[in-house]
Parts: structure tokens; C-alpha cells; sequence
């Protein structure tokens, strides 16, 4: 389980999480929104120890994060993936050797699971055909679904997700927030979301948090905040809010 608890971060002049209070289920999909520059990337980099709150707590499954040396910060990054912005693809690597990146860097496996692994996930998110491509020659979609793959390599207890769709058209959208619930139900994982985006939100969310002035102001169900009178849930979720 993730948690942050009254979490307070400045950066510079500007307050940016003000008392942010989140719980992330295990096995469950949870969905940070908010308008930008409200904190939601900021909770993520939080999560794994990029940055330290100046109060509050973070915790993984009980342990306190922001006191973790370097070594217990490896450690839990190991058992976390992390899908970035249009996929973060090395461009001079082809998509077979960036997802391998992750188990070349920080674990030890022999080559031929490295091999196995790495076409497992592609096949996966149906790169497996692509993996001698290169990242300049591939689509927007493809590449996400690269980056995708790269996050599960090391079979990951956690994803976060930082706005998973983001500059994708609508049908290959659906078909990212298809693959993410697909991760959670069949490989059991842990997602924390950020996304703008209503369609991600409902297709792939299990619990869904509005953020605003640095701190959760509405949350509740994916039902629960489609059908919210709350001024953000309706501006977020409601009808042709995507």
C-alpha cells in the first residue's frame, strides 16, 4: 500500500503540496486529477524518494520512505515501474534494448531470461513484433507501449503512471487504458495514475482523487465521482469533460 499522509512540499516560492492526504490500495488503480501545476507529478516523485516532503509521511507498505538511505531507495525502486511522458524512449537504443534497460542496470539475470523477459512484456503490450525498431520510427502509441513494457520488466509490484495518454488520439487512448487495467487484473499490479484525462480515469481507475491547492478536495469511486456534485468531480467526470 502507498500512503501520504498530510504531506506538505515547497519548491521555491510556491506551496505546492499543502497537507496531501493519499491511500493507494494494493491490487487497485488510483487515479490523481487535478488542473496543472497543482502537485500531481510532484506526489509521484514523492512515492519513490526523488523528493523529500518538508512534513507529513510517505509510506510503502509500512516503510517510511523519505528516511530510506541510498541502498533502501534502490531497493524499492526495483519493485516499482515507472511510466513516463510519451514513453521516454532512448533514441538511439532500439525498443529491445531500452525495456532490457531496467534489468541490465540493476539486477543480475542471465542472458537468456533477460531475452525472455524483455520479449514477454513486449508481447505483452504488443510490441513483440517492433522490438528491432528504433524509437524514431515508431508511432506515439507504440512508444507508450514501449515505455510500458520497459515499467514491467522487472516485474513490479507498483507502476506510476504520469499521464499515460497524453498527445494520443482518442482510439489508441482507449487501447493504453485497456493495457493498464490489463496489468492490474492479470499481473496484479499497483497503480497510482496522473492523467487529465476523464476516458483514462473511468477506463482504468478503481478510486479517483481531485486535487486542488495541494491536497485531495473529492475522491471516491469511479461511480461514486462520475455522479459527484462536487463543482472538480463535475469539471473532471462529468459528461463531455474529455
Amino acid at each position: 500500500m502507498i500512503e501520504l499522509l498530510d504531506v506538505k512540499k515547497r519548491l521555491g516560492d510556491r506551496q505546492i503540496l499543502d497537507g496531501l492526504t493519499v491511500e493507494v490500495q494494493k491490487g487497485l488503480n488510483y487515479v490523481l486529477m487535478g488542473p496543472s501545476g497543482t502537485g500531481k507529478s510532484v506526489t509521484l516523485k514523492h512515492v519513490i524518494g526523488i523528493l523529500r516532503p518538508d512534513s507529513g509521511t510517505v509510506r510503502v507498505d509500512g516503510k517510511d520512505v523519505p528516511s530510506m538511505n541510498q541502498d533502501e531507495l534502490m531497493a524499492l525502486r526495483k519493485r516499482m515501474g515507472y511510466l513516463f511522458q510519451n514513453g521516454a524512449l532512448i533514441n538511439w537504443l532500439s525498443v529491445f534494448d531500452n525495456v532490457a534497460l531496467p534489468l541490465r542496470e540493476h539486477s543480475r539475470v542471465k542472458k537468456s531470461e533477460l531475452d525472455d523477459r524483455v520479449h514477454e512484456v513486449l508481447a505483452l503490450v504488443g510490441m513483440d513484433h517492433a522490438a528491432d525498431q528504433f524509437p524514431p520510427s515508431i508511432s506515439g502509441g507504440m512508444k507508450l507501449r514501449a515505455g510500458l513494457a520497459r515499467a514491467l520488466v522487472t516485474r513490479p509490484e507498483y507502476v506510476l503512471y504520469d499521464e499515460p495518454n497524453a498527445g494520443l488520439d482518442p482510439i489508441i487512448s482507449q487501447q493504453i487504458h485497456e493495457l493498464i487495467a490489463e496489468v492490474r487484473d492479470t499481473l496484479h499490479v499497483t497503480g497510482l495514475v496522473v492523467t487529465h484525462s476523464r476516458a483514462c480515469a473511468t477506463q482504468c481507475g478503481d478510486r479517483i482523487g481531485v486535487i486542488k491547492g495541494g491536497r485531495i478536495v473529492v475522491e471516491g469511486t469511479v461511480d461514486e465521482m462520475i455522479h459527484s456534485d462536487h463543482e472538480l468531480a463535475k469539471a473532471f467526470l462529468g459528461e463531455g469533460s474529455d
